[in-house]
């Protein structure tokens, strides 16, 4: 089988998606907007993305795996995800996805959305309760950049023709070892370091950043 051509990482939560997924798990504990705006100000990287996320997870402590199929039900895809992902194939590249969100989510997301590979963070469980810490090792800026390094050398694709997509402070680094990082639906700190800042709120606008 011959290799792809090149490989398009995007981060997940307001990039991908249009939500933060970690928050529409908050409304199920109540605690929507105490977790919505630690949310905010860990993608303006105001604070560590790590200790920020734990620190969240931890407010989600006692929601039953049961609400998850309701949390699915309202993720909503990005405006131009699918006509991306397929241009992506059309050409011979991969799609993948690194988040800092939840695997318990992205399962079903991704494959939905045509995703060949995905990494997130995955959420402990306890008497069928989510127990607020996350399982193993957070995926944060670094482990997002090894990702697409990972993932690009696995398939033999040269960092140069890697393209990396994000929205946060934590993807800067990942945006940093693309060939080319994309700042969409961006904040500050991520405009001003990106290689190319695409302002539309639809992926469909990637489409010609294409190889």
């Amino acid at each position: 089988m011959p290799h792809p051509r090149f490989l398009v990482v995007f981060d997940a939560d307001s990039t991908l998606l249009r939500n933060e997924v970690i928050e529409l798990i908050a409304d199920e504990a109540g605690r929507g907007a105490e977790v919505a705006a630690a949310t905010e100000a860990a993608m303006r990287g105001e604070v560590d993305f790590a200790t920020s996320l734990r620190s969240r997870v931890h407010a989600l402590s006692g929601v039953p795996l049961t609400a998850f199929p309701r949390v699915i039900a309202r993720v909503e895809p990005t405006p131009g995800a699918r006509e991306l992902i397929e241009a992506i194939h059309s050409r011979d590249g991969v799609a993948a996805v690194v988040s800092g969100g939840f695997h318990e989510v992205l399962d079903t997301i991704a494959p939905d959305l045509g995703v060949d590979v995905w990494r997130a963070n995955r959420l402990s469980v306890a008497d069928d309760r989510l127990d607020g810490t996350v399982s193993g090792d957070v995926v944060d800026a670094e482990a997002k950049a090894a990702s697409l390094r990972e993932w690009a050398d696995d398939r033999r694709v040269p960092l140069r023709s890697t393209i990396a997509v994000g929205d946060g402070a934590n993807d800067l680094r990942m945006l940093a070892a693309a060939g080319l990082g994309v700042a969409f639906n961006a904040k500050p700190a991520v405009r001003r370091q990106a290689d190319l800042v695409v302002d539309p709120v639809d992926l469909r606008e990637l489409i010609p950043l294409l190889p």
